[in-house]
């Protein structure tokens, strides 16, 4: 079984987006565990233990954008990946209001 978190930084601002609700799905969409970004931009656990198979990661980055009052394209940001076996898996997104990027973290 492998475990999840996940991290947000704010390019604009050069900050952790805190506040963002996250959403985890498994590979037949139905919604396992829901959370949202403490004042540091993680969520250091959504979950619990997660057997090996395909997840989705739902961010609400234009609730957050909408919040502060700025402008964005992406009304949210979905990230598929594949837990393969028992180890931490940590997906980061690195947000601005008209792009976004990730990779696998460690």
């Amino acid at each position: 079984m492998s475990t999840l978190s996940t991290h947000i930084l704010d390019a604009v601002h050069g900050a952790p987006a805190a506040g963002v609700g996250v959403t985890l799905f498994d590979g037949s969409s139905a919604e396992i565990s829901s959370g949202t970004t403490d004042s540091d931009g993680r969520i250091g656990s959504l979950g619990g233990t997660l057997p090996p198979g395909t997840y989705r990661l739902r961010f609400e980055t234009g609730a957050y954008f909408t919040a502060q009052g700025v402008e964005s394209f992406y009304p949210e940001v979905t990230i598929a990946f594949v837990a393969t076996g028992e180890r931490h898996y940590h997906v980061p997104l690195l947000l601005s209001p008209f792009a976004f990027s990730t990779y696998r973290g460690s």
